[in-house]
């Protein structure tokens, strides 16, 4: 009876020895089996892996080992962590990037803003001008990069009735009519009478007439035509002005200073440069650069 119970004893203590824990490669479950189990296939019983329970560790290692997955490759490592690996995150270098570039173009607004909003302010004494004599004058906007054409206000030293010391202003058609500053915003030519107006549009009430007696386009072209104070005749010229709301004329067929310069004919246009000044006591005078369209003559009247 003592034999049988030392041998239970010793079968029991023998099993207890032949027992022990490996853990799940997938999801690191502590798993219990003994030295008979080892090589066969076990199932993890959190992640339901089919696993191959290691060999029995000898003696009386405390490493926990690690079964190899089904099918996978054997691995080098003899025992599994005993803590899960972190898992790495990348670092956000694009949002980094970002907020550095919100940064720099928030401080170059701060130190620059003065040359980034510049003032629309063209307060002063002389007045831009948006080019009236291109051939089409208000159809297409100026650049933003071209500076506005600037016309000085009227002044005596340019009412000058000799041609001896006579210079185109290179700016568009002005000067002063009867003491008003005048801006040619719009020139023609038609049946034979040059015509530099203020206004593009509308009747005309401000402005300068030159009559070459019906002269054809191609007849002035390229021409320069000089007539000094003393000549005795001359082309006959007109002034308009308004006065007390009244349409007012002057004309002038003797005694002014006047020199034309046409240039070639460019499409339906006839370019030139201005020099006018009439023998009247507000000392009128008409300078610059015009660029004339070209129109069809007038129907003549129906003969009563």
């Amino acid at each position: 009876m003592r034999i049988a119970a030392a041998a239970w004893m010793w079968n029991v203590e023998s099993t207890a020895m032949s027992e022990f824990k490996y853990a799940c490669p997938v999801c690191g479950q502590h798993i219990k089996c003994d030295s008979t189990q080892s090589g066969s296939v076990m199932e993890c019983p959190t992640c339901l892996q089919q696993i191959i329970a290691p060999q029995a560790p000898a003696g009386d290692q405390k490493f926990i080992l690690s079964g190899k997955k089904l099918g996978e490759a054997p691995k080098t490592q003899m025992f599994a962590p005993l803590f899960p690996e972190p898992v790495r995150r990348s670092f956000p270098v694009a949002a980094v990037a970002l907020v550095l570039l919100i940064v720099c173009t928030a401080v170059a607004i701060v130190f620059f803003r003065d040359k980034i909003f510049k003032s629309g302010d063209q307060s002063g004494p002389a007045r831009p001008i948006n080019n009236p004599q291109s051939p089409q004058a208000g159809a297409t906007p100026q650049k933003a990069d071209a500076p506005p054409v600037v016309i000085p206000h009227a002044s005596d030293t340019n009412w000058l009735l000799s041609l001896d010391s006579v210079a185109f202003p290179d700016s568009p058609a002005a000067g002063r009519i009867h003491g008003e500053d005048f801006l040619c915003e719009r020139s023609f030519l038609q049946s034979g009478a040059l015509t530099l107006r203020e206004g593009t549009k509308g009747a005309l009430n401000y402005g300068l007439i030159i009559n070459f007696s019906g002269a054809r386009p191609e007849t002035l072209a390229g021409k320069t035509i000089n007539v000094t104070t003393n000549a005795p005749i001359a082309a006959h010229v007109t002034l308009r002005w308004t006065e007390g709301g009244q349409d007012v004329k002057g004309n002038f067929d003797t005694g002014y200073a006047l020199r034309l310069e046409f240039g070639l004919l460019n499409k339906n246009h006839l370019p030139g440069k201005i020099y006018f000044c009439a023998p009247d006591d507000s000392k009128s005078y008409v300078a610059g650069t015009f660029n004339a369209e070209i129109r069809k003559p007038k129907a003549p009247k129906p003969k009563p």
